[in-house]
């Protein structure tokens, strides 16, 4: 426990532009701490290629060579996504014995000297120790709104996650074993590992301006992760639908009931034709936004029903 073995993990695709100079910074960060007798001389960066269509698996394999294999890698047959890239680079590099894992981003926009800070939490007793940023300042106004927004959200449906917690993460060795008898599909690990129930800590981070290239996280994407995150951890929105179509379902009757007593006791005949149009319509749209999040739940169990793999490696070098 005085010197775990620590492996970084980092997903990356598309990134020849920062791999060199990542590399770099972690393993000094590496180096330190070995020197320090904080983590093993054993240690080791562990990159996950999430089908880059550049040359970052070619540097990848360079800096193998070059670093006497302290950096090692996993390549993807094609793109899977961030999530599955943590969770593999996880998984397999738990075969070297690893004792804690951290995972970073490849841009390094997370703040690698907190490592230290990690490590120290990690050897005081949590399992688990999380990254939450301190504040937003290099986001633009719609991902500030937008981020914030993702969070209340999921927050209220239920769903435990720290607002502004990010993948910037320590897990133990007993974690990640634990990880593994978990086999859905659909990740969304910020959540899942708050579900686990081991000892966490937390440790608070300013993120840099990107040096370089563009960020591979768009809107799309983004929206994508929040709804796999709100369809895998909470049954809400579903609850939601049962009850909306209780209130509507109850509304219609009281205005039916108005109409007939209209018609039998005040004998007017029914009226207002653009209000019921308006009526009808409002009511196709919430049963078409109920239908529609009602599909969101199925393809989740198609997905994960079919039980494909999560990812397929291509090439390893260790």
């Amino acid at each position: 426990m005085n010197t775990p073995i620590l492996a970084i993990i980092i997903p990356c695709f598309n990134e020849e532009d920062c791999i060199n100079s990542t590399s770099l910074k972690l393993i000094e960060v590496l180096n330190c701490l070995e020197a320090d007798n904080e983590i093993s001389k054993d240690s080791f960066l562990f990159y996950v290629n999430d089908g880059s269509n550049d040359k970052t698996w070619d540097l990848i394999e360079k800096l193998n060579i070059e670093y006497n294999g302290k950096i090692k890698g996993i390549k993807f047959s094609r793109n899977f996504g961030n999530q599955k890239a943590i969770l593999a680079g996880l998984l397999e590099a738990s075969k070297y014995n690893v004792d804690c894992f951290i995972t970073i981003d490849a841009d390094l926009q997370q703040d690698e000297n907190k490592i230290k800070e990690f490590v120290q939490k990690y050897k005081n007793g949590a399992k688990i120790v999380a990254g939450i940023r301190n504040n937003r300042k290099t986001d633009g106004l719609f991902k500030k709104i937008t981020a914030l927004s993702f969070y209340k959200l999921m927050n209220l449906m239920g769903v435990n996650i720290k607002i502004n917690h990010s993948d910037f993460r320590l897990v133990s060795r007993e974690v990640v074993e634990t990880l593994k008898n978990f086999k859905e599909t659909n990740l969304f690990l910020r959540a899942m590992f708050n579900e686990l129930g081991y000892k966490n800590d937390y440790v608070y981070f300013d993120v840099k301006p990107r040096k370089y290239g563009k960020t591979k996280f768009s809107s799309c994407s983004l929206f994508s992760l929040a709804i796999s995150g709100i369809t895998s951890f909470s049954l809400v929105p579903l609850r939601l639908v049962t009850i909306i179509g209780f209130v509507i379902a109850m509304v219609s009757f009281l205005l039916g009931m108005t109409a007939i007593i209209d018609y039998c006791v005040f004998h007017n005949t029914v009226s207002g034709w653009a209000t019921i149009v308006v009526a009808i319509g409002f009511i196709c749209g919430i049963q078409i936004l109920c239908l529609g999040i009602i599909a969101e739940y199925i393809g989740q169990l198609f997905q994960e029903v079919k039980s494909r793999p999560r990812y397929i490696i291509e090439k390893e070098i260790i």
